[in-house]
């Protein structure tokens, strides 16, 4: 018995997965931003790029049904920031 209901528990989960069905990019996208952000990430940027292509950065997700792929990629803070605000003498 604990062997069916274990096999009714994981058939159910993959039917589950399935009907959610392929990711648009732009709310992936948007999703892993709102992540990057509540973890206090500040300089980066996330891409869409098709899956055969290169591109610079790490891939943090594929969308579109494996059709295309987020990149992020650490980016350097604006020079305002990273300039010392002048002294007083």
């Amino acid at each position: 018995m604990k062997i069916l209901a274990g096999f009714a528990v994981l058939l159910f989960a993959s039917t589950c997965a399935y009907a959610q069905g392929p990711k648009p990019c732009e709310d992936l996208k948007a999703e892993i931003a709102k992540k990057l952000d509540a973890k206090g990430v500040k300089s980066y940027t996330l891409e869409i790029v098709a899956k055969d292509k290169e591109a610079e950065g790490k891939q943090v997700g594929t969308c579109d049904g494996g059709k295309n792929k987020i990149m992020y990629l650490r980016t350097t803070p604006a020079a305002a920031a990273t300039t010392p605000a002048p002294t007083k003498p």
